[in-house]
């Protein structure tokens, strides 16, 4: 990822969150790889994370906030700065010949404060500190068991499985799964709980989804977010 790449991104996902047609984001590579991480020889111009404001992290926290469901679909390396953006997703699918690894100690860099964090809560602090303290890449396989991914594929059934799951969730109610992701995500407490038990109400999404289960049909939910 060029220095050119991480700037651009939040713009991408702000244009993606505004257009209403686009119900699951998926990340992927453009290739074999998912990212093998940011370019080194820009490691200069990627700025000063001491203070969570270089583009890593600007750009890590604009996907980790866009308001729909991410996806990362993971094939091949998935390293340093890769790592950061497939934790930003909310759920992380692999092909079983993946391979992750989280390497500022092989550079002296200091791995910034809100992905350290992130990187423990997902997968533990002991496989956060064996990620950062080692350097060492790991397999599919362990990244499962540790609950870096969520799900680990053959690499010939990867793209189908995610491309189900995407069509599955952008069937499922956008009131729900706003309102799900921003209380995961710490983003919501019981006064916005509150709210968004009275949307459902008023805005007929509940009505909607508990007929459609009364007539085992498929619901028609009509609601987005303003």
């Amino acid at each position: 990822m060029t220095a050119a790449m991480w700037r651009a991104l939040p713009g991408i996902l702000a244009d993606l969150a505004a257009d209403m047609k686009v119900r699951v984001l998926i990340l992927t590579g453009a290739g074999a790889t998912f990212c093998s991480g940011a370019d080194i020889s820009e490691i200069h111009e990627l700025g000063d994370n001491d203070d969570d404001t270089g583009l890593t992290v600007v750009a890590e926290d604009a996907l980790m906030t866009f308001p729909k469901p991410v996806i990362a679909m993971i094939e091949g390396y998935c390293v340093g700065g890769g790592c950061q953006l497939a934790l930003a997703c909310d759920l992380r699918l692999a092909a079983s010949g993946a391979r992750f690894g989280v390497t500022p100690a092989k550079l002296g860099i200091v791995y910034p404060l809100s992905s350290t964090r992130r990187l423990a809560q997902i997968a533990g602090p002991a496989t956060a500190k064996l990620l950062l303290f080692s350097a060492e890449l790991i397999d599919a396989d362990q990244a499962l068991r540790t609950g870096l991914v969520d799900e680990v594929c053959p690499p010939e059934s990867l793209r189908e499985r995610v491309y189900g799951l995407a069509a599955t969730i952008a069937g499922r109610s956008r009131l729900t799964l706003t309102a799900a992701k921003q209380i995961i995500d710490g983003r919501a407490g019981e006064t916005e709980v509150r709210a968004w038990q009275r949307e459902a109400r008023e805005s007929g999404e509940m009505d909607e989804g508990v007929q459609a289960y009364r007539e085992r049909r498929s619901p028609g939910f009509s609601w987005d977010a303003k």
